[in-house]
């Protein structure tokens, strides 16, 4: 069972069903310092079929070093981007750089979903109008030198097996699924494992920041972005005009604390949409006990799995997979109420449909290669990594203090377990000199839990909490009020008032 430790894997405000953009323009990479752009409306008809009206998209690629440590080597990656500029645009401040999160999420892909305006769940116009979105890919994702070092086989064997596995022989098996996995990516980088770190990454960063005419850069950061923007933050205080890290990552924590917490937030996402089917049973048919009906769910998949229209079956792991991917956002719930439904009548179309859009598994079987950057990065940046006796230990004891996500969560570590790689940890500490960054929580975000908004600010010493009182992973653009208070900010540089608490709806 794969599940991406460090936050969201599917940015909450993409359009379900979208394939992946492959090909598109290729300008000649520039240097750090410069970017040549080049139109490439061609990105936005492979992702959603035509380009957002009144937005043009240009591409670039500025090279970085690839390796900031040692970054007379000579090698480079070329970091991919996408500028969407609005045709009415005035007023211009400069360039907002997104990054959608994972480890591993597209931010070229994000940047085209955002440019479809607030109403599809995209940026207000205030926000477009005048500042150019920046989306990139970080290195080893998407267009920008991607890693690739999962088979097709084996990522569908690892979502597909068991989340929770008991028996030693199933236990057993597993690990030896990640050993495989994770030899097989050291078989194929060696050496180059380290330069995937999310520090390298936000190095990366402060080139593109130059590349686009920017004195002082201007970021906008959903989940594991949260992270990549703290720690650039840390690195490069002084260059920073505003900084929204939406849905945190809490970088004091270690390896296992990180596991846990998300354990605990999904475990209490899932309580909430269990509420949720109790008190709105008309929209909910797995009512009144949603929670008995997923768990009945998870365990006939493994006596009995259902197969699929393309071969498939759906076994407990896809199940628990799409049970993840539904509590990313509150409107997923009546998906999966829908979809385990269906499971129960002798369809699985439904729990696939969830399943593939949390995987970005396509319809012709392949992958992106959102988890092959995924574990990358996060091994990279994990120093304390458990042992294969305490993932054993840990899936035991959490499976008691969290019932549906606990286990799986402890044995979705076994990868760096086995990494072979050298390890590059990010910094945890106070972006001294720094302006006031805004930290955005969600009280019933299930991978980034609120709690860690709180902390995040204060480990910054800059860091200013807005709150939303809703349900999901992360909250911008979600609500009026969270709008409003995150592009004042952005625009104007006025701080959202202390303590502000934007409610659900």
């Amino acid at each position: 069972m794969v599940i991406a430790v460090a936050g969201c894997t599917v940015p909450a405000f993409a359009p379900t069903g979208g394939a992946t953009a492959t090909g598109g323009a290729n300008p000649t990479a520039a240097a750090a310092g410069s970017a040549s752009w080049s139109p490439c409306p061609d990105i936005p008809r492979q992702l959603v079929g035509r380009g957002a009206t009144g937005m043009t998209y240009d591409c670039a690629t500025v090279s970085v070093p690839e390796d900031w440590h040692n970054p007379s080597n000579g090698k480079t990656f070329d970091i991919a981007m996408i500028r969407v500029r609005s045709q009415s645009q005035h007023n211009r401040i400069g360039s907002l750089l997104i990054n959608p999160g994972g480890p591993g999420g597209s931010g070229i892909e994000t940047a085209v979903y955002l440019s479809f305006g607030q109403a599809l769940g995209g940026l207000p116009t205030a926000v477009t109008d005048q500042f150019d979105i920046i989306g990139f890919d970080p290195r080893g994702v998407g267009k920008s030198d991607p890693i690739r070092c999962i088979s097709t086989a084996d990522q569908d064997a690892s979502f597909a097996a068991a989340p929770d596995p008991v028996s030693q022989a199933d236990f057993d098996s597993f690990v030896a699924l990640n050993k495989k996995i994770a030899t097989g990516c050291g078989a194929k980088y060696g050496a180059e494992l380290p330069f995937f770190s999310t520090e390298q990454a936000a190095k990366d960063i402060d080139s593109l920041r130059a590349a686009v005419g920017d004195d002082k850069l201007s970021y906008l950061g959903f989940s594991y972005g949260t992270l990549l923007g703290a720690t650039y933050a840390q690195l490069f205080p002084t260059k920073i005009r505003a900084m929204v890290l939406d849905g945190a990552v809490d970088p004091k924590q270690d390896y296992i604390q990180g596991s846990e917490t998300q354990a605990k937030g999904f475990e209490r996402a899932f309580t909430n949409f269990t509420n949720w089917c109790r008190q709105t049973p008309g929209k909910c048919p797995i009512a009144p006990d949603a929670r008995k009906a997923v768990t009945d769910a998870l365990a006939a998949a493994d006596k009995n799995p259902i197969k699929g229209a393309d071969g498939r079956t759906a076994t407990s792991g896809w199940v628990f997979v799409a049970v993840i991917s539904s509590l990313y956002t509150e409107s997923g719930w009546t998906t999966l109420a829908n979809a385990v439904a269906s499971l129960k009548q002798g369809n699985p179309k439904g729990i696939f449909d969830l399943a593939d859009q949390y995987a970005e598994r396509q319809p012709d079987g392949s992958y992106s290669n959102l988890f092959d950057a995924n574990l990358a990065v996060n091994c990279a940046d994990t120093t304390g990594a458990p042992t294969v006796a305490q993932v054993r230990t840990l899936q035991q004891d959490w499976r008691k203090k969290y019932p549906l996500f606990g286990a799986p969560l402890a044995v979705g570590m076994l990868p760096c377990t086995f990494w072979p790689g050298t390890r590059d940890p990010y910094p945890a500490g106070a972006a001294t000199g720094a302006p006031a960054i805004v930290v955005v929580g969600t009280t019933g975000d299930p991978a980034t839990p609120y709690e860690n908004t709180a902390d995040l600010a204060k480990m910054l010493g800059v860091g200013h909490v807005l709150t939303w009182e809703g349900e999901g992973h992360t909250a911008y653009p979600s609500t009026q009020c969270i709008v409003n208070a995150v592009d004042n900010y952005l625009i104007d540089l006025k701080l959202p008032s202390e303590g502000l608490r934007c409610p659900a709806k």
